[in-house]
């Protein structure tokens, strides 16, 4: 569905990404997994078309996408949650999950997600006209994931979808993943909880100073010492 080849990008003359290359099958929960300043959002950002890469390429079921324009990139069904969930202030929960779904024209089948997305996240429903800046850290991610599910994507990109959060939500917010996986959504998962991360992916990347390092199913990961060490305490 998404194949990532040999990508290198540069801020500048410092790289951030160097050669990496990796896939996401369809149906799949894929994470890559790795310290700050690993590479992870950059990567994240090229695929969506923020960032333009130096070289390499990325392809989304078939179709080369990296010089592409991020809202045609939306368009052909990817959809990313950014780090720090960048809900809009002095927009209500409503109007925020309405921007998700700008660039849609079916407002029948519009109508019936937004009572998929209440469902999901009843808390939601229950704040519909309060302005999103007034949520908590847990709802504001919960939003963020509802509005980007309200552009349809069949590739949903979560940038540390834990960051910041209690306990509770985090489990939480694990357990909406793994079911929007479920309703048949694919998912790109970049995420500092390793455990948390390995726990629901089907396959996983360990990126270390922008390049990968490790990779096999999520089980293999999490057993392997060299993850334990750096990543799981231990």
């Amino acid at each position: 569905m998404l194949s990532v080849q040999n990508l290198s990008v540069h801020y500048g003359m410092i790289q951030a990404v160097r050669d990496v290359s990796f896939e996401v099958k369809e149906g799949e929960i894929v994470s890559l997994i790795g310290a700050n300043g690993a590479g992870k959002t950059t990567i994240l950002r090229t695929i969506s078309g923020l960032i333009r890469p130096s070289s390499g390429s990325i392809s989304f079921e078939g179709n080369e996408i990296h010089k592409t324009v991020p809202q045609k990139i939306v368009a052909s069904g990817l959809s990313q949650v950014p780090e720090g969930r960048h809900i809009f202030p002095g927009l209500t929960v409503q109007e925020n999950l309405e921007m998700g779904a700008f660039l849609r024209k079916d407002s029948a089948e519009m109508k019936t997600d937004y009572e998929q997305i209440f469902k999901k996240f009843p808390i939601l429903a229950e704040r519909k006209t309060q302005d999103a800046a007034t949520l908590s850290g847990g709802e504001q991610q919960m939003l963020a994931m509802g509005r980007a599910l309200m552009s349809k994507p069949k590739l949903l990109l979560l940038d540390e979808p834990s960051m910041g959060l209690a306990p509770i939500f985090i489990k939480e917010i694990f357990n909406i993943i793994q079911e929007i996986q479920q309703q048949g959504t694919t998912v790109l998962l970049i995420e500092q909880n390793a455990k948390m991360a390995l726990s629901i992916a089907n396959r996983g990347y360990v990126l270390e100073t922008g390049k990968i390092v490790l990779e096999g199913t999520g089980a293999e990961l999490l057993a392997s010492e060299e993850v334990k060490k750096a990543y799981l305490g231990g």
